[in-house]
């Protein structure tokens, strides 16, 4: 049967991991980026900050590109090309295999043969009867409606009716684990599940878990909302704005329990503005949250929180005070503070902090956290027009000594204080110059990271040194996103690759002691905004209110392969690798959740199958394959 909301199934096209692809009643195709194939450059380069931006670096499509409007084989719409459409037609004729293959005796997904949905954001695909085994479907679990923006540039497609939907996390039985599989080829966290065996083949990767190595504690993975996500989000009718936070923050999302919130307006605002314009309030008797605080945010907050299982984690961060407190008098462009530590001003922009918790306790929104400022020194290479206060660390500190820190420790809320939150080039030196002062770093619980600029300086000589150097304050990523500084576009509907950027550095920051990971705005618009200084990005979430829909980017699955099984309180286990062929290359984390069931993730950014086993002394070994750009999240349990 046919998911309800659905039209009815077409056939089924096999071959290059593709399928006559089902669409939601009255969706628009529409082409902003051209998925995976659009961004060459802007998404193989180093990672660098959307602040660098450069508007007029911008420019068109290049000659000879598909128009966006112009029609695919089989009455696609969207920038395919060529060079896809030989290729697609090479995989029909060759019989290519393109889902990837599960592990020996692995019952994989869930319904009949053909097209058939199969579980958890699947649709089935693949040559032949599918194996008899496979599961119905289960109630709560629907596949994603895939719509294609060129070759294997693959959203997921939701409205008010319809959303493909996850089951809530069951541990596996003692002996068994279950597997998550995202892929280019077209999966979206498909579930199967396999048994242990009690020895295993010399295979050319071996995986080998260690739980008595214990290191960082996880707090969670997350998103931001921003003015624009709110805005995006609010826009879509009310069911389906329902359909978008589930898919967040419910058991049958992803169950995010970090949100970032920016402390009055951010560059993602429709404008610039502060709680506080009148001059020389130094006791703050005007100070009002913004109608985006009230009637936007604080709402959605609820709404979040009550489709949640998890405790959610608030941390807001100021981009900017008021104007009357800054050296330019602007709330726009550079400046510092006025004055210097300990005066009015400084103690007048501690008690704004204060205040902020004050007004939105007042409707019952709390804080774990706080950061002292986005980007203290990035903000020195910032458009002209954008929010932001430049902080040096000896700034920075003696603030949180003489202001910040007293205010925070004077006041009823017990909200956390985190410094930084900007790259990891000013790592360890930041970390050094703050919490280095023993007052400074009593007052402090951790340090923010911005992934810009991460290509400059390994994790190594940033992260990890600044856990050895400080292991009492943990390490926390507070925002990343991708579609900056491109020449293409900045929104890339269904672009692979940059979710597997988003993989890329999870994995390598939380193998370098960091404890949580933030992505940047919730949802964005088509053309990646709203940005009134027209810093547009991407967003795991696309919305797009003139059809009422919302489009599910690669990047949400990947995080989702992070979000939804580790939660908070798990800590990272060893995991050694043992390599004999020089193609078995394969990225990885393993981590002990508080429930004792192991959490095992494995992406394969490359082009090829890499089979490799996975050994837990306690349990046994399993032999698997992680199929060409793929990412998998292993479960189960040791008892």
């Amino acid at each position: 049967m046919d998911p309800p909301h659905l039209p009815a199934r077409r056939g089924s096209l096999q071959g290059g991991g593709r399928s006559v692809r089902q669409e939601l009643p009255g969706s628009k195709r529409r082409s902003v980026g051209r998925g995976d194939n659009a961004d060459p450059a802007g998404d193989r380069s180093l990672p660098l900050h959307p602040l660098l931006r450069l508007p007029w670096l911008r420019v068109p499509p290049l000659a000879g590109s598909a128009p966006q409007d112009a029609p695919e084989p089989g009455g696609r719409r969207g920038a395919m090309g060529a060079v896809g459409v030989l290729g697609w037609l090479i995989g029909v004729a060759t019989g290519q295999r393109g889902l990837g293959a599960g592990a020996p005796g692995e019952v994989t997904g869930c319904g009949g043969s053909g097209s058939t949905p199969g579980r958890a954001g699947e649709l089935r695909q693949g040559r032949g009867p599918q194996p008899a085994a496979a599961p119905p479907c289960p109630p709560g679990a629907w596949p994603c409606s895939p719509k294609y923006f060129g070759r294997d540039a693959l959203v997921c497609v939701c409205n008010a009716t319809y959303c493909d939907t996850l089951d809530p996390v069951v541990l596996p039985a003692p002996g068994t684990y279950v597997k998550y599989e995202s892929s280019k080829a077209g999966k979206r966290l498909e579930r199967s599940e396999g048994s242990f065996q009690r020895s295993l083949r010399a295979p050319g990767l071996l995986l080998m878990l260690n739980v008595s190595a214990l290191y960082q504690h996880v707090k969670g993975f997350g998103g931001s909302l921003s003015d624009a996500a709110a805005l995006n989000i609010l826009g879509l009718s009310r069911p389906a704005q329902d359909n978008l936070l589930r898919s967040y923050f419910s058991e049958s999302g992803i169950e995010y329990n970090l949100i970032r919130l920016p402390m009055a307006c951010s560059d993602f605002s429709m404008r610039p503005y502060s709680y506080d314009d009148v001059p020389h309030d130094y006791e703050l008797k005007h100070f009002r949250l913004a109608e985006e605080d009230v009637k936007m945010k604080i709402p959605l907050l609820h709404r979040a929180s009550a489709m949640s299982r998890r405790p959610l984690s608030l941390y807001a961060s100021p981009w900017t005070s008021p104007a009357w407190m800054k050296s330019n008098g602007d709330v726009r462009g550079k400046g510092t503070l006025k004055g210097q530590a300990g005066d009015k001003y400084h103690k007048t922009w501690a008690n704004y902090f204060i205040k902020f918790l004050d007004e939105y306790a007042k409707h019952n929104v709390t804080f774990w956290a706080v950061t002292a400022q986005n980007e203290p020194l990035t903000a020195l290479f910032a458009h002209p027009q954008f929010p932001t206060v430049v902080f040096t660390a000896a700034q920075q500190r003696d603030f949180i000594v003489r202001d910040l820190g007293p205010a925070l420790a004077r006041s009823p809320h017990r909200t956390r204080l985190i410094v930084l939150d900007d790259q990891r080039i000013h790592l360890p030196h930041w970390a050094k110059a703050v919490l280095g002062n023993a007052t400074a770093a009593r007052y402090v619980a951790g340090v923010g990271v911005h992934w810009y600029l991460d290509g400059i300086v390994p994790a190594s000589c940033s992260l990890e040194a600044t856990h050895k150097l400080f292991p009492d304050h943990f390490l926390l990523y507070t925002e990343a996103c991708s579609g900056f500084l491109t020449l293409w576009f900045s929104v890339s509907l269904g672009c692979w690759e940059r979710g597997e950027r988003y993989s890329h550095s999870i994995l390598t920051v939380l193998n370098h002691f960091v404890a949580g990971w933030t992505d940047w705005n919730l949802a964005l618009n088509l053309e990646g905004g709203p940005n009134w200084v027209k810093n547009y990005v991407d967003s795991p979430v696309i919305v797009d209110t003139s059809e009422g829909i919302f489009y599910k980017q690669p990047m949400f699955y990947h995080l989702g392969h992070f979000s939804k099984f580790i939660p908070e309180g798990s800590r990272r286990v060893g995991l050694h690798s043992r390599r004999r062929c020089l193609t078995c290359q394969l990225e990885h984390v393993a981590v002990l959740r508080p429930d004792g069931a192991l959490v095992l993730v494995v992406l394969n950014r490359f082009g090829w199958d890499v089979p490799f086993g996975i050994q837990d002394p306690a349990v046994g070994f399993i032999e698997t394959v992680a199929p060409a750009n793929s990412i998998q999240t292993y479960l189960w349990h040791q008892q």
